[in-house]
């Protein structure tokens, strides 16, 4: 073994690291290169780990590894080693580092993206136990593809039961038109998502107001919309109360949300959308995957992004540690990207505790068949 192997140290990075840092990925990187405010803010507030390999007290290399709030997923935002220290199993040892922080943060899956002609990256991932699940074209700033590799840190769970298409919400009060578009597109592969159906499907479901903002959309305007759209519809919710009134101060605000409210009621009485009144877990929505449903339901985003708000996304499997779900919005200005919104995995403890929004705590889900 090569004598200076033995003198490399991995510590957790602090801002005295910073300046070596940036100098090390200037020489790393032509594009895509993190900057002194990026050091600066993983070291001291994202929700990450920055480790930092070391020889004769000089920093020869990184792993920035991201954790996504409120699941068992991690990922590899970068790895870098200086040229001349290359080939001497530093980058190895940072990712195995890496690997075991994430364990010990209670991480079960880490992802990452690679170019796909960077051969020796490929080649230590893969010797690492990373497989591939996914080609992104035009990922880089130079326009280049990106593939997707994923590690299982735990065992093995069961298999995906189905691919369910996925699609990006294009404003902050979209989110559920994206999510019935991801849900609809997977049972239907001939349909065009784009914004004017997602701003369409809006409009169709929207409670007009909500929390601040612009209003969301409820379960019963969703499944209205499916249901228009010749899906198999089925609306379940745990209570017959008007949702997100509660979260609302204006007794004009209120009064309009109800009106709305009783509308999609009345419509949905005309129509032949089942509906059930139940507590909305894990349990039951496997039930309806296991049908070959897809669901779209109602979460708080508050254990995912700290923001108490409703949000919807659509479930693409459910196994017998894990729920996986599409999230439609990807947080860019956290540097989330669509790996960090794919299949994300979340224990069946924890997606319970997501499930709902409000207090008292209103629970929905609309399931699509075709």
């Amino acid at each position: 073994m090569d004598a200076k192997q033995d003198e490399i140290t991995i510590r957790s990075a602090h801002l005295g690291d910073v300046e070596p840092l940036v100098q090390l990925e200037k020489t790393c990187f032509d594009t895509d290169r993190l900057s002194r405010r990026s050091f600066k803010w993983m070291i001291n507030k994202a929700n990450a780990q920055l480790l930092v390999a070391e020889l004769d007290h000089h920093i020869v290399g990184y792993v920035l590894l991201l954790y996504v709030r409120g699941t068992s997923l991690g990922r590899i935002y970068s790895l870098a080693i200086l040229p001349e220290h290359r080939q001497r199993g530093i980058a190895a040892k940072l990712m195995q580092a890496a690997e075991h922080a994430a364990e010990s943060s209670g991480r079960s899956f880490i992802r990452l993206e690679v170019r796909p002609d960077n051969a020796k990256a490929i080649r230590l991932y893969q010797n690492l136990g990373y497989k591939q699940f996914e080609v992104i074209s035009d990922y880089y700033q130079d326009h280049a593809d990106a593939v997707r590799m994923m590690k299982i840190l735990q065992p093995q769970p069961e298999q995906l039961q189905q691919h369910v298409a996925h699609y990006s919400q294009t404003t902050d009060f979209t989110c559920g038109p994206a999510a019935l578009m991801m849900a609809m597109k997977t049972l239907r592969p001939d349909l065009v998502l784009g914004r004017s159906l997602e701003l369409q499907l809006w409009r169709e479901a929207t409670t007009i107001f909500m929390t601040s903002g612009h209003g969301g959309c409820s379960a019963q305007g969703l499944a209205l919309s499916a249901w228009r759209r010749n899906f198999h519809t089925t609306l379940v919710t745990n209570s017959s109360e008007v949702p997100f009134i509660n979260g609302v101060r204006s007794e004009e605000k209120k009064a309009v949300i109800e009106c709305v409210h009783e509308d999609f009621v009345a419509q949905i009485q005309h129509s032949n959308i089942v509906q059930q009144t139940a507590t909305v877990d894990v349990s039951l929505l496997r039930d309806y995957l296991k049908q070959g449903a897809l669901v779209v339901v109602l979460i708080s985003s508050y254990r995912l992004n700290q923001n108490k708000s409703p949000h919807w996304v659509v479930l693409a499997s459910i196994s017998d540690t894990f729920v996986y779900f599409h999230d439609p919005d990807i947080d860019w200005d956290d540097d989330k990207t669509l790996t960090d919104s794919l299949y994300v995995p979340v224990t069946h403890k924890e997606f319970n505790r997501m499930l709902g929004y409000g207090k008292p705590r209103y629970q929905a889900a609309v399931i699509l068949q075709k």
